[in-house]
């Protein structure tokens, strides 16, 4: 018994006998397109990766932007309140001004001539310095362009500066005027209880005497203790101990 084969699967066989590498070519091309397709998918997906960590990094960023934003809002909420506070109590002291000033003029006055006889009657160092400081508060009260505060301040400038007179030492070197003659002097002043002169030679020292109001020479001996004090003042030599005549205050 003979068995035939159809036609046609007898004709694919014999095409595919015929023809081998066709077959393997097809599927090689079909291996191509399909890595083909797997790279473009992949390079898409990287693509996409990317965009996201962009996406990512852009929204942390904007986050802490926001963040530094809103700290920064808040503190000018802060500023802006505390502006208007400050605003409020400029507009306040300013409507107050015209008060304060009729009643700071007298005290101010009344502060400004007792500095003056202050000088006048106090021990005499420094003199013409300090009547110029007087001098310059007295212009100061008149002047129109400066404000009440401005002119309390400088008059109490001026009397810390004489407070501070009294406890400190001080040497300079100026004109003693006695008996209408004038000489250069060393001055030696320990706070406001003892002032003293030397000579530029160191031949001659003197004090003010307070209760006669007058310059008095000293002994000799005394010399030696005036010059140590002059360096004392000047910080050339340490701190020591001085043997001076002083200025006892009247009971």
């Amino acid at each position: 018994m003979v068995l035939r084969k159809p036609l046609g699967a007898a004709l694919m066989a014999v095409t595919l006998l015929a023809h081998p590498a066709f077959a393997v070519e097809d599927s090689l091309q079909k291996q191509e397109t399909i890595d083909k397709n797997a790279a473009a998918s992949q390079q898409r997906i990287d693509k996409l990766a990317d965009q996201t960590v962009d996406a990512l990094q852009t929204y942390r960023t904007a986050s802490q932007r926001l963040e530094s934003l809103t700290i920064y809002n808040q503190q000018m909420e802060k500023l802006i309140a505390s502006q208007k506070n400050e605003i409020s109590s400029i507009q306040r002291q300013t409507s107050e001004i015209d008060t304060i000033e009729t009643g700071a003029l007298p005290l101010m006055l009344k502060m400004t001539k007792t500095l003056t006889d202050l000088v006048e009657a106090d021990v005499p160092f420094l003199k013409d310095e300090r009547k110029e400081r007087v001098a310059n508060l007295q212009t100061l009260i008149d002047r129109a362009d400066v404000t009440a505060g401005e002119k309390y301040r400088r008059i109490m400038e001026a009397y810390l500066v004489e407070v501070e007179y009294g406890r400190t030492i001080e040497a300079y070197r100026g004109e003693l005027v006695v008996n209408n003659a004038a000489r250069s002097v060393d001055f030696l002043r320990v706070g406001r209880v003892g002032l003293y002169y030397q000579t530029l030679d160191g031949s001659e020292s003197g004090f003010w005497n307070g209760k006669r109001g007058s310059w008095e020479m000293l002994d000799a001996s005394y010399r030696t203790a005036v010059r140590d004090g002059l360096r004392i003042a000047r910080k050339q030599t340490p701190p020591e101990l001085l043997t001076l005549p002083v200025n006892v205050p009247a009971k």
